[in-house]
């Protein structure tokens, strides 16, 4: 049971002590974290109305609290005093206020810590410009694996980064690197406005902490066509889906142009999903990934719009550890089956066949072409 009264920062302050990954405010339930990938309830009595319309109130200025007066949604960060920061989503429901709060530890992470394969790494090293996407659907790690990225030129090259987000979650100390980072709503109004002007500030490096319209999809593109290396995250579950959905932003018509945009600029979309790892294995959770890199034979496929055959080309990376180069979601879960890092339960729970994945675990030879005729069989 909580004693005293219930305040934003001591509940914020039980994330961290209790590695805490979200924070969930409701009416008409006890506070509520989510620890290991579970929901745990506070030992404390249920919210009332009149709680979570005003527990936020010690952290919101009074621009925020206009703009989610008037709109009844507003996305904000806000921070301790040792440095955490959390990343909130205010919303009303039922009349009152709801929250989602996600924590974003102070340490920008490194690949090695967030579990991710070596080409991760190699796509930034070997590419100055270009477009890589980094997707997954709500939770699956892509602000780290972006902060991981964009933390690796900081560190080794002197590029000017300028980052457009909403909001702002990993603070950059400039190393080697000058960054700037501008957050919607407090720095810019919105992303095209941050986007329309940001060739013009003389950046090496882009990243947009989200692309969700055609606006940012052609700003993205545009940035990369004209020589800068350009990051971006997409909520889609997959490479497939997010080549898919950049698409679905433009009419017919304009497809063809598109297509060849894409083809000439990208450079990987990286996707993942994060998974319950094995206890004993150094870590909570760990991610199952895929990678489409921008081969000229993907491009090639991409333009043409021959979008049937790149699952063979993501699947035709067989060897020994997949995380070297382009892999799929299929060939990690094997990989991680086989390192003992997830259970086979939990890889098969997960795999877009069941069937190909347990002749790879076997040790079959499994041929791309099969593979992916197996994956478009139910289960």
């Amino acid at each position: 049971m909580i004693t005293g009264s219930l305040t934003i920062q001591r509940l914020l302050a039980g994330m961290k002590k209790l590695d805490a990954s979200d924070l969930h405010i409701k009416v008409g339930v006890p506070p509520t974290y989510r620890i290991g990938g579970l929901l745990r309830s506070v030992d404390s009595p249920p919210i009332t109305e009149d709680e979570a319309d005003h527990l936020l109130d010690p952290v919101l200025t009074p621009v925020q609290k206009e703009r989610y007066e008037n709109g009844g949604n507003l996305d904000f960060s806000t921070h301790l005093p040792d440095g955490d920061r959390f990343r909130v989503n205010m919303f009303r429901s039922g009349g009152h206020t709801h929250a989602a709060i996600r924590r974003v530890k102070a340490e920008i992470p490194s690949y090695e810590q967030l579990h991710l394969p070596p080409i991760y790494s190699k796509l930034v090293t070997e590419n100055t410009e270009g477009l890589i996407l980094v997707v997954g659907v709500t939770g699956s790690g892509k602000s780290s694996t972006l902060a991981a990225m964009v933390e690796q030129i900081n560190a080794t090259r002197s590029d000017n980064i300028i980052t457009v987000e909403d909001p702002v979650e990993y603070r950059f100390v400039p190393k080697k690197s000058i960054v700037s980072q501008r957050e919607i709503g407090i720095d810019v109004v919105d992303y095209p406005t941050a986007l329309r002007y940001v060739v013009r500030e003389d950046p090496d490096v882009v990243m947009i902490g989200e692309i969700r319209d055609q606006a940012t999809v052609l700003a993205a593109i545009q940035a990369a066509e004209t020589g800068h290396l350009v990051f971006g995250s997409m909520h889609t579950a997959d490479t497939m889906q997010a080549f898919s959905r950049m698409l679905e932003f433009f009419p017919r018509q304009d497809h063809g142009f598109i297509r060849s945009a894409i083809a000439n600029t990208l450079r990987a979309i990286c996707a993942q999903k994060l998974l319950l790892a094995l206890e004993g294995f150094g870590a909570k959770v760990v991610p199952a990934t895929e990678v489409l890199i921008g081969t000229p034979l993907v491009k090639e496929k991409i333009r043409e719009g021959a979008d049937d055959d790149l699952p063979a080309l993501i699947n035709s990376n067989t060897g020994s550890d997949p995380g070297e180069g382009m892999h799929s979601f299929l060939l990690s879960l094997a990989s991680l089956v086989k390192k003992e890092a997830i259970s086979r339960a939990m890889g098969m729970d997960h795999a877009p066949s069941r069937e190909a994945l347990d002749s790879i675990l076997k040790g079959v030879e499994v041929k791309a072409s099969t593979l992916v005729s197996r994956l478009k069989k139910p289960g």
